[in-house]
């Protein structure tokens, strides 16, 4: 359940990843309990967001570009009340990792 709870709040906030812990809640469900398991494969916002990554179709591109418009300016506010001048440069490595990873994945064509 704190797997999915994370997942849900990584919808809202910009640096809290969702997929990962969308397929640990995955997982966890899938051994421990098969009731919340086909629930959250059938979620009809979750559900869709989890198969589609699990058989490799990827994301489609208008989330690739929301995460990213949400993600730096996320970061940019950060470095700016950021108090110690040398840890803003720090808050690239996650924004240029993710950016990485997320224009690496497949994107999805509308169907």
């Amino acid at each position: 359940m704190l797997a999915l709870a994370l997942g849900v709040l990584g919808i809202f906030l910009p640096l809290l990843p969702t997929t990962p812990f969308l397929l640990l809640a995955a997982f966890c469900f899938l051994r421990g309990s098969q009731r919340m398991h086909h629930w959250l494969m059938s979620h009809r916002i979750l559900g869709p967001y989890i198969r589609d990554f699990q058989s490799g179709r990827g994301i489609p591109l208008r989330s690739k570009c929301i995460a990213l418009a949400l993600m730096w300016p996320s970061l940019a506010l950060s470095a700016w009340l950021m108090p110690v001048p040398w840890a803003r440069w720090l808050l690239l490595l996650p924004g240029i990792g993710v950016t990485i990873y997320l224009w690496r994945l497949p994107t999805r064509h509308s169907d």
